[in-house]
């Protein structure tokens, strides 16, 4: 079970943002070590954009932050934004987290 170590009540444009100024650096320095446009970054920071899954692995390393927990909050996002609208969300999310558990075992 991953530790609840970053709030579940931030986007993971605003933990970016909150764990780059914590460290000091400047959007242009991340967008660099990340070989993407500042624009972008500054997009994904605003929650305009949505970063891949190969951005916030380059960037648990840049921030020196557990991949795994960076990852949770990541995908979070993804099924949090796909789902917020739909009336029977929390429903859905019971089943999706019975069938994760069914896939894994009958794949493994």
């Amino acid at each position: 079970m991953t530790s609840q170590k970053y709030s579940t009540l931030i986007t993971i444009g605003e933990l970016i943002r909150q764990k780059r100024k914590e460290k000091g650096l400047l959007l242009r320095q991340v967008a660099a070590l990340l070989e993407i446009d500042q624009a972008l970054l500054s997009k994904i920071e605003r929650g305009e954009r949505k970063a891949t899954k190969q951005l916030i692995v380059k960037l648990s390393k840049i921030f020196g932050m557990n991949e795994k927990e960076l990852l949770v909050q990541f995908f979070s996002d993804k099924i949090a934004y796909e789902l917020a609208d739909e009336d029977t969300a929390k429903e859905a999310l019971k089943v999706a987290e019975q069938k994760v558990d069914y896939i894994k075992k009958k794949y493994q």
